[in-house]
């Protein structure tokens, strides 16, 4: 073998393991992926369930305490963009 050959050889060796390393770090990074999309997913379960108990705390708060009138007027106009809000889900699902 000529040394041409020698380094080809070496530069073919080479290239097969860039290869394998690549299909390795592209295995990596799907699964990296998928691991992020699930943490997506988790984090806006877990924040839903955050809201949803911030939302059972205040309802707590307001019903096992007296309110002053600006504590009803405040929890009155709560309650009523949550009746808008239902309002414009309904009116949008029944189109």
């Amino acid at each position: 073998m000529g040394e041409s050959e020698v380094q080809l050889k070496r530069i073919q060796d080479k290239l097969q393991q860039l290869l394998k390393k690549q299909a390795i770090l592209q295995k990596e990074n799907e699964q990296l992926k998928k691991e992020l999309n699930s943490s997506k997913e988790q984090d806006l379960v877990n924040q839903k369930n955050i809201d949803e108990l911030k939302q059972q705390s205040e309802i707590l708060k307001f019903s096992a305490v007296e309110m002053n009138e600006a504590d009803k007027k405040d929890f009155e106009k709560r309650i009523n963009g949550y009746l808008k809000e239902i309002d414009r889900c309904i009116t949008l699902l029944s189109k």
